[in-house]
């Protein structure tokens, strides 16, 4: 994963994050209704948008929510969205944009990371699993809340 980074999102990059591919059935699972409804309220300010690269190609997104003044406790610190082209998957590529996302929230002195997703074919969850995501709850359109507790042995 040495040859893995992240750079800011940027008008040079967004039209290779919009071309990631998907694996069948993935595309239901890219953003949970809940944070689609969140996108229209949220500060521009707030958002943590990263592109992943190995070398100069674009392999991977990843979209963070940083809030502590957010209405609702999953949206103040809190994994939108993470894409990886389908060909890159399994590779370590959604592992190191999380770890660089889980110490990015630690810098801020957050102690928790939230994520929304659906229940499913092709869901992500074994991944967020894998991750340390825990599910904590659910939303009233059914997605499920896993929180990542962030503490010294695993930022």
């Amino acid at each position: 994963m040495t040859d893995l980074r992240l750079e800011e999102l940027s008008a040079a990059t967004i039209v290779a994050v919009n071309s990631l591919s998907l694996k069948p059935g993935q595309e239901q699972f890219i953003t949970p209704v809940s944070y689609s409804a969140a996108l229209a309220v949220t500060p521009a300010e707030t958002a943590w948008q990263r592109v992943i690269l190995r070398g100069d190609k674009v392999v991977g997104f990843i979209h963070a929510n940083f809030d502590p003044e957010a209405s609702r406790e999953e949206f103040r610190a809190a994994l939108w969205r993470i894409n990886v082209d389908a060909a890159e998957q399994g590779t370590g590529v959604g592992t190191f944009a999380v770890q660089q996302l889980i110490a990015e929230a630690k810098s801020r002195g957050v102690t928790e990371l939230t994520v929304l997703y659906e229940l499913g074919d092709a869901s992500p969850e074994e991944f967020f699993n894998h991750m340390g995501f825990v599910p904590t709850g659910e939303t009233e359109y059914g997605e499920v809340i896993a929180t990542h507790v962030i503490n010294a042995q695993n930022a």
